[in-house]
């Protein structure tokens, strides 16, 4: 079994959720860390059992036996670190959302396949049980095609106009930050809006505090999603097809649960559990697809990357949610 090297830039609360599910896997070397600090970079390394620090990008991304990089910096950052250890030929599992726009997005996917380098961005549900369950009730006849979808995901953050959630100097905002997964869910079992709708309520630094929004499709079908920063809302998605409606939740430990109530009033009902809250399906996955020489993965295609973030785009528009020039370039 080949061992890769992993690499963390940005030792943040995400590095280590991710860490956590990383140390679960056999064939992953807990290897290198970044950081703009190397005392955080020395001290998330010792925690965790990573074997270097580095407190400068090129340095820690020219490394050669440096196989995988996790970029886990604020969604301003995701280009810049992503392009650097593309084109010092490092395999990149960017966190999402992928960066601040298309154009960006864009420009990341043409490096990764004119180099020939593996890239793909880590987005949570496709690997999750629960998700994996309900695309194969989904995918069955009896199920019916899906009509409607309702998804939201909000809790309450305090108001810091420096903090990631708030700054647009860091692409901050609830929609990139967590309603990139009611989209997420609407793109995934309904595909690309013929018509997007917009409610939003900013915060004082300018981003979306919360964002309400209404997906519309030629054939009549549609979508209501929700993210906020201003309540405990929770995580949940009803996926309502012609025979059967679909519940997926996620409780405050981490334990997911499925329920299925068909047309016929026949109930199933599912709960997993998965350890490290599930992160470590994403890094595995990158692992499996360098193992059979794969550039992308067939679970998070580029192409869904890129109309994920082409819908974030038409979102933002139609909301009038606007980043720093240095940021939207």
């Amino acid at each position: 079994m080949k061992k890769y090297n992993w690499g963390i830039i940005g030792p943040g609360k995400i590095a280590h959720k991710f860490t956590r599910g990383l140390k679960q896997l056999d064939n992953a070397t807990l290897y290198s860390v970044v950081s703009r600090s190397m005392e955080r970079a020395k001290d998330f390394a010792q925690e965790y059992g990573y074997l270097k620090s580095y407190d400068d990008y090129l340095e820690f991304a020219s490394d050669p036996e440096l196989d995988i990089v996790y970029v886990a910096t604020p969604h301003s950052h995701h280009y810049e670190h992503t392009m650097i250890c593309l084109r010092n030929g490092k395999a990149v599992l960017c966190e999402k959302a992928f960066a601040a726009n298309s154009a960006r997005v864009d420009q990341m996917i043409n490096a990764a396949t004119e180099n020939k380098i593996f890239l793909m961005e880590a987005l949570w549900p496709p690997f999750q049980p629960s998700y994996k369950k309900a695309g194969e009730i989904i995918s069955a006849p009896a199920t019916g095609p899906v009509q409607y979808i309702i998804s939201r995901f909000a809790f309450k953050a305090p108001y810091d106009p420096e903090a990631r959630t708030f700054n647009p100097g860091l692409a901050g905002g609830s929609l990139l930050d967590i309603g990139i997964y009611p989209v997420i869910d609407a793109l995934t079992f309904l595909g690309k809006p013929d018509r997007i709708e917009t409610n939003t309520v900013f915060a004082p630094t300018g981003v979306d505090k919360s964002i309400g929004i209404l997906f519309g499709y030629k054939d009549g079908r549609g979508a209501s999603l929700y993210s906020s920063f201003a309540n405990d809302g929770g995580t949940g998605t009803l996926i309502i097809c012609e025979n059967a409606n679909i519940s997926i939740s996620r409780s405050r430990d981490h334990i997911q649960h499925l329920e299925i109530e068909y047309a016929s009033g026949e109930k199933e009902a599912y709960t997993y559990r998965p350890v490290a809250m599930g992160f470590h399906y994403e890094a595995a996955e990158v692992m499996r697809c360098l193992d059979m020489g794969l550039k992308e993965s067939p679970v998070v295609p580029l192409s869904f990357s890129r109309d994920l973030i082409r819908t974030l785009d038409r979102i933002r528009k139609r909301a009038g949610i606007i980043y720093p020039p240095e940021v939207d370039l």
